[in-house]
C-alpha cells in the first residue's frame, strides 16, 4: 500500500501502459482517475479497477477539456497528489521530410502540449509531496531512424521533465520521467510499420533482455517514482528498456 490515500490521475489509461500504471496504483491504495480520449475504454478500465476509481473523457490537447478534468478531480477528491502523463501517439515510420504536417501537429499536441496544459491547470494546486511522472521513451534518448518527429517529441518530454523538476523542487514537488522501450501495446504496430513475426524479431534483437516492456513493468516503475520511497529522486529519466539504451 505504498500509495495509500493518494489521489492519482493517469492519462492514456484506457489501454497499453496506462492500464498497467492505473492498475498498479489502485492495488497500492491510490484513488485513480482513468483519463482517456476513449470515453468507453476509460469507463471500462475504471469499472475493472473498482473501489474509488473514476473515469474522465478528455482530449488532452484541448485546454477546455483539461480544465474540466481538473474540476472533476477537485469535485471528487478536493485535489490531486500524483499526475502520470502517459498519453502518447506516434507517426508511422517515414522519412523525416515526408511526415505530414497533420501528423507532426498530432504528435506534438498529444505528447507535448498535453503536459503543458496539465501543468498549467494543476501545478498551482499541488502541495508539498506531490509528484508528476511523464512517460517519455527510449526514442528520446537513442532515436530510431524514420521516427524522427516522434523521437523529437519524447526528447522534449525529457527536457521538460528536468526543467519542471528544478523549478518545482523548492515547493517540494518532484517530477520524473520513464523511458520505456517499445511494448506489446496498441502503439507497437505503428512503431514497426507492420506487425509481423520478422519485424518483431528485428525489434527484439535490439533489446538485450530479449523482450518488450509490459504494462506491468511500467506500473511498477511508475509506482516507485510516485511513492515516498523515491522522495529524493527528481529530474531523472528512468530507462525501463531491458538494456536497449546501453
Amino acid at each position: 500500500m505504498r500509495l495509500d490515500g493518494k489521489r492519482a490521475i493517469v492519462t492514456g489509461a484506457a489501454s497499453g501502459f496506462g492500464v498497467g500504471i492505473a492498475r498498479k496504483f489502485a492495488e497500492e491504495g491510490a484513488r485513480v482517475m482513468v483519463v482517456d480520449v476513449n470515453a468507453e475504454g476509460a469507463a471500462q478500465v475504471s469499472a475493472d479497477l473498482g473501489g474509488d476509481a473514476i473515469a474522465q473523457a478528455c482530449d488532452l490537447g484541448n485546454a477546455d477539456d483539461v480544465s474540466a478534468m481538473r474540476a472533476a478531480a477537485e469535485a471528487a477528491w478536493g485535489g490531486v497528489d500524483i499526475i502520470v502523463n502517459n498519453a502518447g501517439v506516434t507517426h508511422l515510420p517515414t522519412p523525416l521530410e515526408e511526415v505530414s504536417e497533420d501528423d507532426f501537429d498530432r504528435v506534438f499536441r498529444v505528447n507535448c502540449k498535453s503536459i503543458y496544459l496539465i501543468a498549467r491547470e494543476f501545478v498551482p494546486g499541488l502541495g508539498r509531496g506531490a509528484n508528476i511522472v511523464n512517460v517519455a521513451s527510449t526514442a528520446g534518448l537513442s532515436p530510431r531512424p524514420r521516427l524522427n518527429w516522434y523521437n523529437a517529441s519524447k526528447g522534449w518530454v525529457i527536457t521538460a521533465t528536468k526543467a519542471m523538476a528544478v523549478e518545482l523542487a523548492p515547493r517540494g514537488i518532484r517530477v520524473n520521467a520513464l523511458c520505456p522501450v517499445a511494448g506489446d501495446t496498441p502503439l507497437l504496430a505503428s512503431f514497426m510499420g507492420e506487425d509481423t513475426p520478422d519485424m518483431r524479431e528485428k525489434f527484439l534483437s535490439t533489446i538485450p533482455m530479449g523482450r518488450f516492456s509490459t504494462p506491468e513493468d511500467m506500473g511498477n516503475a511508475a509506482c516507485y517514482l510516485a511513492s515516498d520511497e523515491a522522495s529524493m529522486i527528481t529530474g531523472v529519466a528512468m530507462e525501463v528498456d531491458g538494456g536497449r539504451c546501453i
